[in-house]
């Protein structure tokens, strides 16, 4: 039986002394620091099996579910609740890892083996991701999403920062075998502290005008309607679409490029990726602490145009230093935009349609933006890096400029 919080009972504390809250972080923390575990892992069985060529289809495969069946997952998530959702994918994901980890204490790992994990992770990521994003307003005060957004910025960052040395470690020691293992751990340790956390249950003005369940297709539609119906969640998810095509080749696949061009090396790109981490771990704290930034919409869309120029300028920093400088002001000022976004969104989204609108917001995040890779490849090919950050930081402006078009983003503010 899922437990609920009245009104009545619900907590008014910060979200950082929130007991329920920080069940839910935790959890977050661990299956996030297992998901960079698993990644790891999987990239040396793939390496050490197959050819280069094969490494890169296995570290591949598992997004084609995940963008195929993305939008579906938010749909669940808004059926059966996300914390259900949350529960069974992050149970897929533990049996599975720890399946595979059994597995190759048996047998030799092969191309096959690993292809086949790679899709059934992705499809149980296409339903956690929606899910774990719709959690948030089911669990504390819409006056403190601003403060959760920037906890989970800071827990994001945390198992970056754990996660890669812990997975490195453990494959180091153990191989493969290890580092799944260790992840499946994690995946393990989340799920009591998921079933632990409290729902509040959704407003009855939330209910009350939603369609009827129907079929999936029918529910989908509806969602995408609520999307384009709405005066601030529609130009929110026009900034995120078209900023983060403009954000993500640069900073992936471009920074390794133009630390190829300049001679710096893995050294020099690693303190750059550092600075940028480090950027945007600030903002996340800043949000956390604060708990609400007047003018967030406002503010939004300045910090990611400010973020955006300071992408251009990356291309052109003479030295490692200066451009782990900008990289910091690029993590700050878009880590910021960001985590403002995200509350944004779960303060404007009713409730009821908030798993199919997180899927939305997540298809342009973690699904359609990383296919400005092998664009991104081809263009500096063509006309090196400076010309190539200069039009995907246009881009990532262009979307911010959208923002500010619109009066209802301009004006938005967070609940106080």
């Amino acid at each position: 039986m899922t437990a609920t919080l009245t009104p009545q009972e619900a907590p008014e504390r910060p979200a950082h002394r929130d007991g329920n809250v920080l069940r839910w972080l935790g959890a977050y923390t661990a299956s996030t620091i297992g998901d960079n575990l698993y990644y790891m892992a999987l990239a040396w069985a793939a390496a050490r099996t197959g050819s280069a060529s094969q490494t890169g289809l296995v570290l591949a495969v598992g997004a084609i579910p995940r963008a195929l069946l993305l939008l579906g997952g938010g749909v669940l998530a808004d059926r059966f609740g996300p914390r259900r959702v949350v529960v069974v994918s992050d149970t897929v994901r533990c049996l599975v890892i720890l399946g595979l980890a059994g597995a190759l204490l048996l047998t030799s790992p092969t191309v096959w083996m690993l292809l086949v994990v790679a899709l059934v992770f992705g499809a149980a990521d296409a339903l956690f991701l929606p899910a774990v994003g719709a959690l948030p307003p089911r669990i504390t005060s819409a006056g403190q999403l601003a403060r959760v957004q920037g906890m989970r910025g800071l827990a994001t960052r945390t198992a970056t920062v754990v996660g890669a040395p812990l997975g490195g470690v453990a494959v180091a020691l153990g191989g493969p075998v290890l580092g799944f293992a260790v992840a499946g751990v994690l995946f393990a340790l989340s799920l009591p502290l998921l079933l632990a956390v409290r729902m509040r249950p959704l407003p009855v003005a939330d209910t009350a005008g939603t369609a009827p369940p129907g079929t999936a297709w029918r529910e989908l539609v509806d969602g995408l309607r609520h999307i384009r119906r709405h005066p601030l969640l529609r130009p929110l998810m026009l900034v995120v679409a078209v900023s983060e095509l403009g954000f993500v080749g640069p900073l992936n696949l471009g920074l390794i490029l133009l630390s190829e061009e300049r001679g710096w090396g893995a050294s020099g790109m690693g303190w750059i990726v550092a600075a940028f981490g480090i950027g945007a771990g600030a903002s996340a704290l800043l949000l956390a602490v604060r708990g609400r930034v007047p003018r967030a919409g406002l503010t939004m869309c300045l910090t990611v145009l400010i973020g955006a120029v300071a992408i251009a300028a990356l291309a052109y920093a003479p030295s490692v230093p200066l451009a782990a400088g900008v990289a910091l002001l690029v993590g700050l000022f878009a880590g910021l935009g960001g985590a403002l976004c995200g509350a944004l969104i779960q303060t404007a989204a009713d409730p009821a349609y908030l798993g199919r609108v997180t899927s939305v917001s997540t298809l342009f995040t973690h699904a359609l933006s990383p296919l400005s890779y092998p664009v991104t490849g081809a263009a500096v090919a063509l006309w090196g890096t400076g010309p190539v950050f200069v039009a995907s930081a246009s881009l990532c402006a262009a979307g911010a400029v959208m923002g500010l078009l619109p009066r209802a983003l301009r004006h938005a503010e967070l609940p106080r």
